[in-house]
């Protein structure tokens, strides 16, 4: 594998995850709890999709097989998917989408952090841009999890379900390949798997806010990087994919 080669999967796999991501919150739209939240997960969704659009034309323009963003959003199947497993696993409910919200938010903050550093001109532009969204939603999500973990026992029992599903997808986070590696040597991508320590403490210290007890003796669930994913992906993208193989020649 190439350089140019292992930058356009970089970009895949950052836009996919941010893409599948924001189109779980999506799903929200008209149904959150109250009329506040429905608009603030509708605009972190709106967030994580335009990050996903930006990664998608570059990713494009390093390809250079004269392919557009939509191309790669809409016309790719399961197996060419990137994104990380957690990203694609169901909306559940209010606690659910909140928990793993915060599990990426957290991620993505050091992460894109780090990215901003990158001696990539265009994803060095994408994390600044990025990384202003980032803050509010690692914000917003980490409130949500206090309110709902020291909330009532209600609230803190559906919360916990959720880490207690959610916490063996979050180990892929960090996991480094020959791409990431390739990327994190030639000052281009990031090491994540540095990341792993500042990461366990921002969760550790939202646990201890939130009265959520950490998940222990956990078997990590990997396997996208590799185009390897959960059953959830493919209906996700049937509903997003249909209407644009539908009408492919059309303009929106």
């Amino acid at each position: 594998m190439n350089k140019q080669e292992a930058l356009f999967t970089y970009c895949l796999r950052l836009a996919d995850t941010s893409l599948i991501h924001g189109q779980r919150i999506a799903e929200w739209c008209g149904h959150g709890p109250f009329l506040e939240e429905d608009l603030a997960l509708t605009n972190i969704s709106l967030d994580l999709i335009g990050r996903a659009s930006a990664l998608y034309k570059y990713a494009a323009e390093v390809e250079g097989k004269g392919k557009t963003e939509d191309d790669l959003a809409f016309f790719r199947n399961e197996r060419e998917f990137y994104n990380l497993l957690i990203s694609e696993l169901p909306k559940g409910d209010f606690a659910y989408t909140i928990s793993r919200a915060f599990f990426m938010s957290a991620f993505d903050y050091l992460y894109y952090s780090e990215l901003l550093k990158s001696n990539d001109e265009t994803l060095a532009g994408i994390a600044a841009k990025s990384l202003k969204e980032i803050t509010y939603h690692l914000r917003h999500t980490s409130t949500w999890m206090e309110r709902l973990g020291d909330g009532t026992e209600e609230s803190n029992k559906r919360l916990q379900d959720a880490v207690n599903d959610q916490y063996r997808y979050t180990g892929e986070m960090f996991e480094m390949d020959e791409v990431e590696e390739l990327m994190a040597k030639e000052g281009i991508g990031v090491d994540a798997k540095a990341l792993l320590p500042k990461w366990e403490k921002m969760i550790d210290e939202t646990f201890a806010k939130s009265t959520i007890t950490k998940p222990e003796n956990v078997v990590m669930q990997s396997g996208s990087r590799k185009g390897l994913h959960t059953e959830n992906l493919g209906y996700i993208l049937a509903i997003m994919q249909s209407l644009p193989r539908a009408y492919p020649e059309a303009k929106w």
